[in-house]
């Protein structure tokens, strides 16, 4: 198996694609080779996702879960999991909306569970909530308090060059690492 992580996402106005950049970027800086595979290209990818070590998936928040074209790629996934392909690679994930809660939870639950089905085995972000004191800021990692995932908020009348804030998409960077260094822990 290859020393690769994949990142699969979906972006519907490049916020989510800053995220997956990010998440890239930590997958390199923890020692790890990178893949990153928008979802409308992973028909030439299903041989990459299954020689990578790990996938982490990212999805924009859309009404409460992940977004249709996100959720097309885990429906084209049927044959991977019929078969276990993805048993005992690493998962993770990310996600963005443009309101602080926006259901994101759900969305990285349904990825969570995706994953779970796939026979994979899931890290969590690892980060203690920033944000969260009188003393705390919006510039902290994992600003908005999440475990299973990292999350990230976009103001809506901004476009990716500025939202999301440099603190979620540091938080993003920190969630590729993680996974990258977990990778290199277990033989895989």
């Amino acid at each position: 198996m290859s020393n690769s992580i994949a990142v699969v996402y979906h972006s519907g106005y490049g916020h989510t694609q800053v995220l997956a950049e990010a998440v890239i970027e930590g997958i390199k800086e923890g020692g790890a080779n990178a893949l990153l595979v928008p979802v409308d290209k992973v028909d030439e990818h299903w041989d990459d996702l299954a020689d990578a070590k790990g996938i982490i998936f990212g999805s924009p928040t859309y009404m409460g879960s992940v977004s249709a074209d996100f959720k097309g790629f885990m429906d084209k996934s049927s044959k991977v999991w019929a078969e276990q392909g993805w048993k005992d690679k690493l998962a993770a994930g990310f996600t963005n909306s443009g309101s602080q809660s926006g259901d994101k939870l759900n969305t990285l639950m349904q990825m969570s569970v995706f994953a779970a089905q796939q026979g994979m085995l899931w890290v969590s972000l690892g980060l203690m909530p920033g944000n969260n004191s009188s003393t705390a800021s919006v510039n902290d990692l994992n600003r908005i308090g999440s475990y299973l995932g990292a999350m990230a908020q976009s103001n809506t009348d901004q476009g990716a060059d500025v939202a999301p804030p440099t603190s979620d998409r540091e938080t993003a960077k920190m969630l590729g690492k993680r996974v990258a260094e977990t990778a290199s822990r277990y033989k895989l």
